[in-house]
């Protein structure tokens, strides 16, 4: 079972959700305030955080960019904001999924499951987990491991990072539409281009390379991205000596 954080600041909300995650057999751990928040994921290892935005000290909103600043671990918010543009702003920021108060707690398990499902590289219970190293020149991705490599050296990745990488790798030299890398990376059906560019830019970074000069991800304009080993570079054109001519 699940290692949980529950940012909550009412009292009779935090315990109901402790005591009904507790007995589905989740270890729980409750806070009331962002800063709280903040320190527990610091020094704890979770598996997924469930944060209220009406917290007292910071809005949640504020709070889950905070996180997102320390951590990838996966983080469904509960917000009484039944505002579509507030819910897009949130899964841009970084929300894993969202649920609108009031919601059940069987509601919020089954929204858990399948965020950690996610997480743990999207694989579903009676399907093999992929063992395949994937390679495009330099690059090595290991699905099952999450563990990539640059020229032997490891990639130090956060979770979206790997996952991204790991979807692009697997379609080497495949133009991929933002809208899939959307609905298969992000598991959303809609969202802001500006998540993706985010990424890549983070991507590029760790990969030894800018959108000015790629090696391995291409964006192509209007269409969406690939990844594919770098072109060879033709060798320079040898060099000859002046050619003299002798006077006689």
């Amino acid at each position: 079972m699940a290692r949980l954080l529950v940012v909550e600041d009412d009292p009779f909300v935090r315990s109901a959700l402790i005591r009904q995650l507790t007995e589905a057999s989740h270890t729980v751990r409750s806070v009331g305030t962002a800063l709280e928040a903040l320190r527990e994921v610091a020094q704890v290892g979770f598996d997924l955080v469930v944060l209220d935005l009406g917290l007292p000290d910071l809005d949640g909103a504020q709070a889950l960019k905070m996180l997102r600043g320390i951590t990838d671990v996966p983080v469904i918010v509960a917000t009484a904001r039944d505002d579509e543009a507030e819910i897009i702003r949130l899964l841009t920021d970084g929300a894993d999924d969202y649920l609108v108060k009031p919601f059940s707690v069987a509601h919020l398990t089954a929204r858990m499951a399948a965020v950690l499902r996610r997480a743990g590289g999207g694989a579903v219970a009676g399907e093999p987990a992929p063992s395949d190293v994937l390679c495009v020149g330099g690059l090595s991705v290991d699905p099952l491991r999450r563990r990539a490599e640059l020229d032997g050296t490891a990639l130090d990745l956060t979770r979206r990072e790997f996952d991204l990488l790991s979807y692009l790798a697997g379609r080497p030299g495949v133009v991929v539409p933002r809208k899939e890398l959307l609905a298969e990376v992000w598991q959303q059906s809609y969202g802001d281009d500006q998540t993706i560019d985010v990424h890549l830019s983070w991507l590029r970074r760790k990969l030894g390379e800018t959108a000015a000069s790629p090696r391995y991800l291409h964006t192509v304009r209007g269409v969406g991205v690939k990844l594919e080993p770098p072109s060879a570079v033709p060798p320079a054109p040898p060099t000859h000596p002046p050619t003299t001519v002798e006077h006689r």
